[in-house]
């Protein structure tokens, strides 16, 4: 194996390693990570993307749906906060997920002051996670183009 692959191999292991001990990644991720093969190279990429792309719409509905203190539909929110730790939890953003537990709380109890500072946090945690992946994935791509393979990493 030529040393711009190992490097490049120790670096995408070194930072993979990194987002677990940060908390933005959990086992999920590793799960996901599972389930891609050669015949599906860009499985993981894919259903990440997918997610960032659910995230986007959802953080901008609750938005819109916050944006009027006197008419806020707490139900609505509540649902897009549901589907969005429903979602962050089946990729592994262990961040968003936490989030999502303090923002669902806000709103049953309808705080929202308390929504409105999650949904600032849960949209950072959310932009964090997506620039720190698509750098992992950008790794990846190194990795393969300099005719390298993908480490399997196991993260306990």
């Amino acid at each position: 194996m030529n040393t711009v692959v190992a490097q490049l191999q120790r670096q995408f292991q070194d930072y993979l390693v990194s987002l677990y001990q940060q908390g933005f990644l959990d086992n999920q991720f590793t799960e996901l990570r599972k389930l891609q093969d050669e015949g599906t190279p860009d499985f993981v990429a894919e259903v990440v993307s997918l997610f960032f792309d659910d995230c986007s719409k959802l953080i901008n509905s609750m938005s819109r749906s916050l944006e009027r203190p006197e008419n806020v539909d707490f139900k609505q929110v509540d649902s897009g906060v549901h589907q969005l730790k429903g979602s962050s939890s089946s990729v592994g953003a262990r961040r968003v997920k936490n989030v999502c537990i303090s923002f669902k709380e806000c709103c049953d109890v309808q705080n929202r002051e308390g929504c409105l500072r999650c949904l600032q946090q849960v949209d950072y945690e959310y932009k964090m996670l997506k620039t720190k992946l698509q750098d992992l994935f950008n790794l990846e791509q190194q990795i393969l183009q300099a005719g390298g393979t993908i480490p399997q990493i196991n993260i306990n």
